[in-house]
């Protein structure tokens, strides 16, 4: 689900698909800690650019991307969303290197931006983000889409925050056995 590389930014970027299960959405894995983790991450709308839809005056879309974040066991933690508007290029919150483009750029790129926290409790060992729905409202109307495997948002700027767990204990050392000698008479 790696998008790939912001131009801008150098942030990593990660496409969020609808999903019913924590295996198909952005699974975020914990190292060892004690007590609750912290995660923060910056959910963004995914938006295909042209900028010949731009030079026309066609490119307006209004998105509303909602998201869930669940454990492996597929219990939703919560939900949140990301809505913005795009008219142009300024709209675009980065661009993704590495496409066919100009300039070697992707078509998608994120628009918007909603710095989302989540305190996740110290029993749980990772979590998903998965996408829920998607809505685009454009000049010619809009679109609802809740097909699963579709990638809908984007995210970025992944923080895990939490106190380390206990180091691991050092294997215990034996000193080296030798063989029993036979005793001589």
């Amino acid at each position: 689900m790696l998008l790939g590389q912001g131009l801008r930014t150098e942030r990593t970027y990660c496409d969020v698909p609808i999903g019913r299960d924590a295996a198909s959405g952005v699974v975020i894995p914990f190292p060892p800690h004690r007590g609750p983790v912290t995660v923060s991450f910056d959910l963004h709308n995914r938006h295909t650019y042209s900028e010949e839809l731009v030079k026309a005056n066609r490119a307006y879309s209004k998105y509303t991307a909602t998201i869930g974040v669940m454990y492996s066991d597929t219990t939703l933690q919560t939900r949140a969303f990301v809505q913005n508007e795009f008219r142009t290029a300024a709209d675009l919150v980065d661009r993704i290197q590495g496409g066919s483009g100009p300039g070697g750029l992707k078509a998608v790129a994120p628009t918007g931006t909603e710095t989302i926290v989540v305190e996740i409790p110290e029993e749980e060992q990772s979590i998903s983000i998965v996408g829920e729905k998607l809505t685009v409202i454009r000049v010619d109307g809009t679109d609802t889409f809740i097909a699963p495997g579709r990638p809908i948002a984007v995210i970025s700027n992944v923080t895990l925050t939490y106190r380390p767990g206990p180091a691991k204990p050092a294997p215990t050392k034996t000193a080296p056995t030798r063989p029993a000698q036979p005793q001589r008479k």
